[in-house]
């Protein structure tokens, strides 16, 4: 049906709908690509380990990369990925943790895991700290200072956050790093596990990692030689390849726009004409036609002269029947006819003058029996 409606378009119109068909195409393509491997520009998702923007962690996976770290996302529920307690978990600014990625974070810590939380949205991941974790609000730490001396602060003066939030309580964890509005970074021991929690994820962003001592923190987080895994599902990204790592609301934003595309087509495609008769319509017999012109040639003033053409295109056609020269005699044509089986009447109206509707209608006769290929 959509080839039908591409068919009836006006040339103008299918160079149009190719070029959009193309646009589309190439930006799906784009948008893969892009959700695959972070894209070549600056862009992503805010705190992703993807993103090169200003606001993303690009930079903080390289850093941990070039200082030995071994980096992997996941880009899967972490309920469902395989936590290893060896590894440092990296959750920032996630766009939601459901319950069971909290059970399966509590027991990771538990088991002798560290986390690296930051942002009020992983709030939630802190409820394995003993006594509560801390509590979030708004402020801005601005410049931050050493509190109390953990091995994720050895080495470090200040560090430069520009970000919403401080935590207004520590709660069960131990405040490390803070600033005038209130306390930036904590850090709890949870079963065997450690969990480091940043109010602000600014200090570790691209776009402030360079400054005072950021750097040497991200790194003193992050734990001596630890396997580093980004949390990547909880910023648009899945498991899939190919078109299946571009984020649900963009496929479906795609999927819309091919719809729209079809429709516009069906309504700008043209009619190709009435539709068929559902029985094909066959021809009259040949020999019932050849009668019929017969018989109106008969009808004329001068039956001879018109039924003349006839006699020469038979007496051809049975002389290549025969095997002759063109110019074959009437008698060696005559016995022709008579050994493939021709009346006698047929035979006459051949080689006579037809003035009579009979003559007329046998010469037409042999004519249609010699052109079926058979006496």
């Amino acid at each position: 049906m959509i080839a039908e409606v591409w068919r009836g378009m006006r040339p103008g119109t299918r160079v149009v709908m190719a070029v959009l068909v193309l646009v589309v195409g190439l930006n799906l393509l784009t948008a893969g690509v892009t959700v695959v491997t972070g894209g070549s520009g600056p862009g992503g998702p805010p705190s992703s380990s993807y993103a090169t923007a200003d606001d993303g962690l690009a930079g903080y996976a390289e850093l941990l990369a070039r200082h030995g770290h071994d980096v992997v996302r996941i880009r899967e529920r972490l309920d469902r990925a395989d936590l290893d307690p060896a590894m440092t978990l990296v959750v920032a600014d996630p766009d939601v943790l459901a319950p069971g990625e909290v059970q399966a974070i509590g027991a990771f810590v538990t088991a002798g895991g560290r986390l690296v939380v930051a942002g009020a949205a992983g709030a939630p991941a802190l409820a394995a700290v003993p006594a509560g974790g801390p509590e979030w609000q708004d402020g801005r730490s601005g410049v931050a200072h050493p509190l109390a001396p953990v091995p994720e602060v050895e080495g470090i003066a200040r560090v430069e956050a520009a970000g919403p939030g401080v935590w207004r309580r520590a709660g069960g964890a131990l405040p490390v790093l803070g600033g005038p509005d209130g306390v930036l970074v904590t850090v709890a021991t949870v079963g065997a596990g450690r969990i480091v929690a940043l109010a602000d994820t600014s200090p570790l962003q691209n776009r402030l990692l360079a400054n005072a001592d950021n750097a040497a923190f991200a790194l003193g987080i992050a734990g001596d030689g630890r396997r580093v895994a980004f949390a990547e599902a909880q910023h648009g990204y899945g498991r899939s390849t190919g078109i299946g790592a571009v984020p649900a609301r963009w496929r479906w934003a795609l999927a819309g726009g091919f719809l729209a595309v079809i429709v516009w087509m069906w309504s700008r495609g043209q009619r190709l004409g009435p539709p068929d008769d559902v029985e094909r319509t066959e021809p009259p017999a040949r020999a019932a036609y050849v009668e019929a012109m017969a018989g109106a040639l008969a009808r004329t003033r001068q039956p001879e002269v018109a039924v003349a053409p006839v006699q020469e295109r038979a007496r051809h056609r049975l002389a290549e029947r025969a095997g002759l020269a063109a110019g074959a005699s009437e008698e060696g044509l005559r016995d022709v006819a008579r050994r493939v089986g021709m009346p006698p009447e047929e035979v006459d109206a051949l080689f006579r003058p037809c003035r009579s509707d009979a003559e007329v209608v046998a010469a037409g006769r042999a004519l249609a029996r010699l052109g079926r290929g058979r006496a």
